[in-house]
């Protein structure tokens, strides 16, 4: 069974769409203050000397549950993806503008680290 055009485009950009809303909110600086009370901060000195922090989900209740979830890629992934699944389902036009919008961010993001690493930046 071969997908129609639409049916291509749409899973495209709904999967564009899911890819860099799921890296917005496992990665992402903005999105750290969201996450930041599901996990617990570990700082460690490397070989130069410099301090690095680890974010270790909490490991208890509810908190260390979600914090579980966040700090797994693919989990926040297919949750991202049914809400974005979900609100095109329901036709509505902000729906469509969200999935766009995040759609076009993903090609540039992608577009951006393909450069970076083409340059050498």
């Amino acid at each position: 069974m071969f997908l129609s055009q639409h049916e291509f485009t749409l899973i495209l950009l709904l999967g564009l769409a899911s890819f860099r809303m799921t890296r917005l909110i496992v990665f992402d600086k903005i999105m750290e203050p969201l996450r930041r009370p599901f996990f617990k901060e570990i700082e460690e000195k490397n070989e130069k000397g410099d301090v690095e922090i680890y974010l270790i989900p909490k490991e208890k209740g509810l908190l260390g549950w979600f914090g579980q979830l966040l700090s797994c890629f693919w989990c926040v992934g297919i949750w991202v993806s049914l809400f974005l699944v979900l609100l095109y389902l329901q036709q509505l036009f902000i729906g469509e503008v969200l999935i766009l919008i995040l759609a076009v961010a993903a090609v540039g993001s992608i577009l951006e680290v393909i450069i970076s690493r083409i340059l050498d930046i």
